[in-house]
């Protein structure tokens, strides 16, 4: 271990954006260095970054996989784990600086609260985190002196709007979306595309579930809510903008009416290796914007009669409570099953607003009323589909 080098730790290190962090890490080696690493399922890419990064402990999600993983790093000095206790206690490891919490979904909550108190600056891509449990992050985040970084291109992209700014207020966030690959499609026309369609994501590069989130625009839903905590914004100073070209990645307006936007290659690279440097930018050799190539920008309004997930993340940030989490829920289960052509791109959302309608309500709920709604919403939803 390099004591000069800032100690990174990954959470979800197999996914897409855990595989682009280590190329960030790769490409700047005399900066960083890889400290810990943690994956679910994928035990055999696991095994291959964890041989070629040596950091101090890997983790694995799935216990399952722990003998295989013992035993392929069995000749390197690498202590390894297993099971989502052991991936939470990682996060709070001494000598970690920067925790990237790139877990997929609910999953990321636990380690990320371990991680904030253990003081770590939080390098967040898992968005998950925010949207069950918003209110309870900020409190800890606060507490615990624990910086929030965001990862998410949008939410970077307001995060560096807002860099030199101090206490100037601001009037509203606009997030940009892409509009997805069912952007022009008709009511008609949605009831029967297959998830092979809408895993082919226009511009970006993503992992199967936030794929489906984005062409369901159920993941600009959830950036809204996070956009709350992230920000400290009111709901109704959120704007969403469909911009299909998804170079510009969103925008403050700020109450003099001046609007600051951020631009770049549709690349997530840029807001990891910036929320690992930060405050500072360094060089990179990532692709460049070339204004020729691109004669025009366009801007629309987001349709939330054929995309009404928009509007029940509207709807649970302003009842608050577990709300969020419940959304949360049904929509990781709806997406599993849509995955699997169980149902229909539609119904997802048909089957979210009942869960919204049935599931109970909490107004002041504490971490164990989290766990609990999850589980309980996840049951819920499944007995509903079948």
């Amino acid at each position: 271990m390099n004591e000069q080098k800032k100690q990174i730790a990954i959470l979800g290190s197999t996914g897409s954006i855990g595989t682009q962090a280590l190329e960030v890490i790769s490409d700047n080696n005399s900066m960083f260095e890889v400290y810990a690493l943690t994956a679910n399922n994928n035990v055999d890419l696991l095994i291959e970054q964890s041989r070629k990064f040596m950091p101090e402990m890997v983790a694995i999600g799935n216990e399952t996989h722990y003998q295989a993983l013992k035993e392929a790093l069995a000749d390197l000095p690498i202590k390894v784990f297993a099971g989502a206790d052991s991936i939470a206690q990682v996060a709070e490891m001494q000598p970690i600086e920067i925790v990237l919490t790139a877990m997929v979904g609910y999953s990321g909550l636990k380690p990320t609260i371990h991680a904030i108190k253990a003081g770590k600056k939080i390098a967040l891509a898992n968005k998950e985190t925010l949207v069950v449990a918003g209110e309870m992050i900020c409190e800890l985040a606060s507490t615990y002196h624990a910086p929030i970084i965001p990862v998410d291109s949008e939410h970077s992209a307001i995060f560096q709007c807002l860099a030199g700014e101090g206490n100037n207020p601001i009037e509203k966030v606009i997030l940009t979306a892409s509009g997805g690959p069912f952007r022009t499609k008709s009511l008609q026309e949605l009831e029967h595309v297959t998830s092979a369609q809408a895993l082919k994501h226009p511009n970006w590069d993503m992992g199967a579930k936030i794929t489906i989130d984005s062409a369901s625009l159920m993941n600009k839903g959830f950036e809204i809510i996070e956009a709350k905590w992230l920000f400290g914004v009111t709901p109704d100073q959120i704007q969403v903008v469909v911009h299909p070209q998804s170079i510009i990645h969103s925008m403050v307006q700020f109450v003099d009416g001046s609007i600051k936007a951020q631009l770049g290659m549709p690349d997530m690279k840029l807001p990891i290796q910036y929320a690992f440097t930060y405050p500072e930018r360094i060089k990179s050799n990532f692709p460049r914007f070339d204004f020729d190539a691109c004669s025009q920008f366009t801007f629309e309004k987001p349709d939330e009669e054929r995309f009404r997930n928009l509007a029940f993340a509207y709807y649970v940030m302003e009842k608050g409570g577990n709300m969020p989490c419940i959304l949360n829920a049904a929509n990781e289960i709806v997406v599993a099953e849509f995955l699997k052509d169980k149902i229909g791109f539609l119904q997802m959302s048909d089957i979210i607003e009942e869960i919204l309608a049935k599931a109970d309500f909490i107004a002041k709920p504490t971490y164990d009323d989290y766990v609990k709604t999850d589980a309980i919403v996840r049951i819920l939803t499944k007995e509903m589909i079948r």
